[in-house]
Order: C-alpha cells, then sequence, then structure tokens
C-alpha cells in the first residue's frame, strides 16, 4: 500500500513516500480503507522520537483517520462497508490502517470523511476535558490557549455548547477571525498585550473560572493565576515546547485545580464513557452545533509538508491528508 514512511527518528525532512506491506486486522481492530486523514502536532513528536509513543520502524504517522471497514478481527456491531473515523495511534497517513474497536466512531453518511477525519481527537480531547474533568456549568468564564488550532477551536464550540463565555487567546488577525467564526466571546491577542492583562480586561478584573490550555510554556502559570476562587486549570499539551513549573502554593492560596487531560488513556480505561462522549459529538456535528474547520487538504505524497505545516504552526483548525 502507498503510505507516508518513517524509517528512523530523525523527524519530518527524512520522511518518504513509498511501500509498506498492507495490515492485517487484529482481533478487537478494524482494517480500514482510509479516505481522509487528519495531522496534529503530535505527529511531528512522534517521528522525531519525542513522543510517549514510539512505534517499531518503518511505519507510517499519522493518529486520526476516517474510511470504510475492510475487514475486522471480529468486533461485535462493525462489519466491512461501515463508515467509520477514530484514533489509529500510528498508520492513518496510508490507504490503509488499523483502528481499534475502543477507538471506532461510527460516521453517519451526513457528515464527509474529511469532517470525520477532524473529528476523534480534537473533538474527544476538548470534550472529555470540559465535561468530563472541568465539569464546564453554563455561564462560566472559559479560557482557551492556542484556541486556533485544532483541539482549541474545538473547544470554543464545545465551550459555546455548553453554555459558558468564551474567552479565546490566539496571536494573529487571522486567528482572532477563525475563533470569533467558531463563536468566542472575547478574543485576546497575546501578540499585542501581556495574557493576564488581556484576561483582567475582559472579565473587569475577575479572572476565569476554566483554563483549557493545550500550550504549556510562560502562559500556563499566566493563567492559573488569572483564574477566580475554585478555578480549574486543565492540562492538555504542551505546543509551545515547554513544561511548565508551577508554584504549587497558587492552588493553595487560590483554592483551584490542575487537572490532567489525557484523551488516549481515557477512551481506554473508560470506553462506556468515550462512546456516550461521541454521541453527543456527533449529534452536534449533524445538527450544525458543532462545526470542524478544516484549513488545508495535502495529497498523500505531501504528509510531510502536511506535518510541517502544522508543526511550524501555520494551521488554523485542523489539516487533512487524502490517500
Amino acid at each position: 500500500m502507498r503510505a507516508l514512511i518513517c524509517d528512523e527518528y530523525t523527524g519530518i525532512d527524512n520522511l518518504r513516500f513509498g511501500e509498506l506491506p498492507d495490515p492485517t486486522p487484529k482481533p478487537g481492530s478494524a482494517l480500514i480503507e482510509v479516505e481522509a486523514a487528519a495531522v496534529g502536532f503530535a505527529d511531528s513528536l512522534v517521528v522525531a522520537g519525542l513522543y510517549q509513543m514510539r512505534p517499531d520502524l518503518p511505519f507510517a504517522p499519522g493518529s486520526e483517520a476516517a474510511g470504510t471497514v475492510l475487514a475486522t478481527g471480529g468486533i461485535d456491531g462493525i462489519a466491512p462497508g461501515d463508515r467509520v473515523c477514530g484514533f489509529v495511534g500510528f498508520g492513518g497517513l496510508a490507504e490503509r490502517a488499523l483502528m481499534p474497536a475502543n477507538a471506532i466512531v461510527r460516521l453517519p453518511e451526513s457528515i464527509s470523511f474529511d469532517t470525520g477525519a477532524a473529528i476523534p481527537v480534537s473533538y474527544g480531547t476538548s470534550y472529555h476535558a470540559l465535561v468530563d474533568r472541568a465539569r464546564l456549568e453554563a455561564g462560566e468564564d472559559l479560557l482557551v490557549l492556542g484556541a486556533s488550532g485544532g483541539v482549541g477551536l474545538a473547544a470554543v464550540q464545545i465551550g459555546k455548547a455548553l453554555g459558558a463565555n468564551v474567552i479565546a487567546a490566539v496571536s494573529s488577525a487571522a486567528k482572532a477571525e477563525a475563533v470569533r467564526d467558531a463563536g468566542a466571546d472575547h478574543v485576546i491577542r497575546y501578540d499585542e498585550v501581556p495574557l493576564r492583562d488581556g484576561i483582567a480586561e475582559v472579565t473587569n478584573g475577575a479572572g476565569v473560572d476554566v483554563v483549557y490550555d493545550p500550550v504549556g510554556g510562560e502562559s500556563t502559570e499566566h493563567a492559573l493565576r488569572s483564574t477566580k476562587w475554585n478555578g480549574r486549570l486543565l492540562v492538555v499539551g504542551f505546543a509551545a515546547g515547554q513544561i511548565p513549573s508551577i508554584p504549587i502554593n497558587l492552588t493553595l492560596v487560590k483554592g483551584n485545580a490542575i487537572i490532567g487531560v489525557f484523551w488516549g488513556r481515557h477512551y481506554m480505561e473508560q470506553p462506556d464513557e468515550n462512546e456516550r462522549n461521541f454521541r453527543q459529538i456527533m449529534t452536534w456535528v449533524e445538527d450544525g452545533t458543532l462545526s470542524p474547520l478544516i484549513q488545508k487538504v495535502f495529497p498523500l505524497e505531501d504528509g510531510a509538508e502536511a506535518i510541517r505545516w502544522v508543526a511550524e504552526r501555520k494551521a488554523i483548525g485542523r489539516v487533512v491528508v487524502k490517500p
């Protein structure tokens, strides 16, 4: 099968387009014909050997995909011909990929494969973060850092669907326009104003109830210091490249909480809850409450450029690769 191939953990520059053997369905997995695969920031880390998961070489990167089931290793309720999307871990940037049973989501006919590929990680992570972990309530103030990225825009849209007052932090005019289109009530341009000053201005000095943080770096402490009493900071990722060191006394004096979010573990440990989450997500996508933004579509032979586009933080919303 045609695939984007990582032969060594040396990063994007040494990825190549070529042939890999077709995967074979294993018990508890499905073989899918990939119609579209989404690229995330983690893909650049995986091919550089900087991610917690290191697949055996050679392999195809790409952690989420949508397509048609070709065969299964014995999965109840899933059969050849079914339209699905889901998390594959790696292997998505290829013509065929294996998808584990507990990560498979049925894709309604009304939702395109491109949109389906853009849903699993970004919307699965953001829904789990805001609903299961933060218990976000209607009327609360939600600050989304890195709000124009894939998970960030999903958090903005889900926050609005839950009735929150959404404050989106971005670094350019184009990104500000994207988050406003996604429903953000307020936008902070932290390329123009310090983050804490921006938060104070839009909340009249009150601060925020929940921080959704896929960025890390110095922004994390600034955001934590800007939470209200009983505030919650969601640790989603470290796109800035720096894992912050937080003065732990801040959680005492402000009565707030730092909450880890790991959707990749959640769907394995709590598959029933994850299935329930995706029923709601798909309902919202079908009725237009949620609308994944796909910025660019690349052919499979240009998959390395798709990963580079995201790694260089050019992406607004999602980037999709089509075999």
